[in-house]
């Protein structure tokens, strides 16, 4: 596992021009003035703005940044989070906060964390997703399978594994990748290997390769306002020992209930990898990259910003800018369309 997450921290953290056609407004303000100032963390891997407009930046060394409006204030262990690699944050119907984190998931009530791991029934301590669906069921998603919570016990849930045509790396097989929910209630898993998985309540149906997937190794499920499903995947490839070997399919998929469409012309989307795509609140679509920047997608038309390193995590917050957790620190678009790096000392407004 730790050779797994080594060898996808080195595929974020790789930096590259972009090569492709870029939005009329976007652009990098300040580059070099920023440069001088703290990131918010080396890998900001999440990013969530909660009820309150409080905004949550998850990073996987320096614990969790919250910006409040006026002021950035981490929340480490020295403060009670079990860990301070932070993976994923929610908030429930209560106004709680919740986070996933490498040491299992934490309770925080805006004063106190209650943390919960395998000793209390977790699955897996390294969590990747948390997501509460529409029925209130607490779906959460480690490294070692899915699990739900009702508030008082976890309960493990299997989901069967397909059979496959590519080389699974036995690092990432129990690696839940993406929980999503559609809009007939259906939840989709993501996995590293084993592609996507529907369920309906009682049944699965499993979308892999041999169903039209550019790649079995899922990252990212989101549906849009029109009912169409949208998986990002990585490389399988990368995997390979051999660094000449690295090379193959993976990027953006759109599934309209009958087959799968990839975008072989969008620079990024079809020979790379894609980690995060999000659906904002105006029912845009938001894609990342590895070395082609971001691409927002709307009326039918892909638009790219210069996001000069991978982007993990997309949150709009309700001024309209979009928020980018990246290897290499937090960036932000404004309503402008400028792309600014948002360092400890600021260009929060």
């Amino acid at each position: 596992m730790k050779y797994a997450l080594l060898t996808l921290l080195t595929i974020l953290s790789i930096s590259c021009n972009f090569q492709g056609k870029k939005s009329n407004t976007s652009k990098l303000v300040n580059p070099a003035l920023e440069k001088a100032n703290a990131q918010i963390g080396e890998y900001v891997v999440e990013t969530f703005q909660d009820s309150k407009g409080n905004l949550w930046f998850g990073t996987l060394e320096k614990g969790v940044a919250k910006f409040d409006g006026n002021n950035l204030k981490y929340l480490t262990t020295k403060d009670g989070l079990p860990s301070n690699r932070i993976t994923q944050v929610i908030e429930d119907k209560s106004g709680n906060i919740w986070f996933g984190t490498g040491a299992g998931i934490s309770k925080f009530d805006g004063e106190t964390f209650t943390n919960y791991s395998e000793k209390d029934g977790l699955c897996n301590n390294m969590v990747s997703n948390l997501f509460i669906d529409s029925k209130g069921t607490f779906w959460i998603g480690t490294w070692g399978g899915v699990c739900k919570y009702d508030g008082t016990q976890f309960e493990k849930f299997h989901i069967p594994y397909p059979k496959v045509v590519t080389k699974i790396n036995p690092d990432t097989k129990n690696w839940i990748t993406s929980i999503a929910e559609d809009a007939k209630g259906n939840i989709w898993f993501g996995r590293d290997g084993y592609g996507a998985s529907k369920f309906n309540g009682h049944s699965f149906i499993h979308f892999t390769t041999t169903e039209g997937l550019n790649s079995n190794n899922v990252q990212a499920i989101v549906e849009d306002k029109e009912g169409n499903i949208w998986i990002g995947t990585r490389v399988t490839e990368k995997d390979n020992a051999d660094m000449n070997k690295r090379f193959g399919q993976g990027g953006l998929n759109k599934y309209d209930g009958d087959k799968f469409v990839q975008f072989p012309k969008i620079e990024g989307l079809n020979e790379g990898d894609v980690f995060a795509i999000y659906k904002d609140n105006a029912n845009d679509l938001w894609v990342s990259t590895t070395s082609n920047g971001v691409y927002h997608y709307t009326n039918d038309e892909f638009i790219n910003y210069n996001v000069p390193t991978s982007t993990m995590s997309f949150s709009k917050d309700k001024k309209g800018n979009v928020w980018l957790g990246c290897a290499g620190g937090l960036y932000k678009i404004n309503k402008e369309g400028e792309t600014k790096n948002i360092t400890t000392a600021g260009h929060w407004k």
